[in-house]
């Protein structure tokens, strides 16, 4: 019997390889689908849960996208305006400013730095730079800016509390209790206010004052203090006589507390004695004014009535 072969049919090795390349397909399925099964059992949430996260994740990327192409296209600064223009149209500007809290400072300085927002719209104001720029102020320890709608800026300041008065060569300065400068005063008006003086004494308030409260007692006594050197303090009382402390934060507060041990045994503020030096560790030197002219007048009477007693004895040996 004849046989009739077709041509361009598949032959036995095609038909193989086809056949290996589907196994391998079904393999590879098969382990992708078991890595991801194995991955989702894995996993502390759900299917459901994972595909929300992705949507979240694409979702907040194109809000990106779109947010930096309108800042690119000026959008924002556009709502801004329109914002703006509708806060006018409805009378939301700034036609009043109310300051709270001055006491010493002069309110007019305020306003000057407030004024230049005056009929902005209320959305407009930048209330944090605003607050910056008072906090430069020299009497401004603290501000705080807010809007009071329809129309009004409330500022409210906190003060700096006068301290003392720094000398400065021949000018005098106002200061707090951390040294600041506040404004220069007259000597008339820094008249009875507690005095320092001294290149640095400015920055070295703090340590002063600690050093005033190792002594509570004497401190309401003290009109002056001098930082001589950048060492160490004078220290003037009311009553004129000074205080000679030596150089160190605990050795002149130990010098401190003995010296008004002494003055409430002796009474020594108030007395004769003009300074006391107390910077030697043993012992403290009282300068006394005149009373070296008394000791030298003391010796002119030893010496004459020494001289005297020689006189008398000579003539009385004469006689005999």
């Amino acid at each position: 019997m004849a046989q009739t072969i077709r041509r361009g049919g598949k032959g036995v090795r095609r038909v193989a390889a086809q056949r290996g390349a589907k196994a391998k397909v079904q393999t590879a399925r098969k382990q992708t689908g078991s890595a991801i099964g194995h991955v989702l059992r894995v996993q502390p949430f759900s299917e459901e849960t994972l595909h929300r996260i992705l949507l979240t994740l694409i979702l907040g990327s194109a809000a990106v996208l779109v947010w930096t192409v309108a800042n690119v296209a000026g959008v924002p600064a556009l709502l801004e305006s329109q914002v703006a223009r509708a806060a006018h149209g409805a009378g939301f500007d700034v036609k009043r400013v109310e300051v709270r809290g001055v006491k010493r400072m002069s309110e007019q300085t305020i306003y000057e730095k407030v004024l230049g927002q005056r009929d902005q719209a209320m959305s407009r104001v930048d209330v944090a730079a605003l607050r910056e720029t008072l906090l430069t102020l020299p009497w401004v320890k603290d501000a705080r800016v807010s809007r009071q709608l329809p129309d009004t800026l409330v500022v409210d300041v906190v003060e700096r509390t006068p301290h003392g008065v720094l000398r400065k060569g021949d000018q005098l300065m106002l200061i707090d209790e951390t040294g600041h400068e506040l404004e220069p005063v007259t000597p008339a008006r820094a008249k009875g206010m507690f005095v320092l003086s001294g290149d640095g004494a400015a920055a070295r308030v703090p340590d002063l004052n600690r050093l005033l409260d190792a002594a509570p007692a004497l401190k309401p006594q003290v009109a002056e203090a001098e930082w001589i050197g950048n060492r160490r303090w004078n220290l003037t009382f009311k009553t004129g006589q000074v205080l000679a402390l030596p150089e160190g934060e605990d050795e002149a507060a130990a010098a401190l507390l003995e010296f008004a041990r002494m003055d409430g045994v002796n009474r020594l503020l108030g007395g004769k004695v003009a300074s006391f030096d107390m910077r030697a560790k043993d012992r403290t030197y009282l300068l006394v004014p005149g009373h070296a002219d008394e000791l030298a007048e003391e010796q002119r009477d030893k010496a004459n009535a020494k001289a005297k007693a020689k006189a008398a004895a000579a003539s009385s040996k004469a006689k005999e």
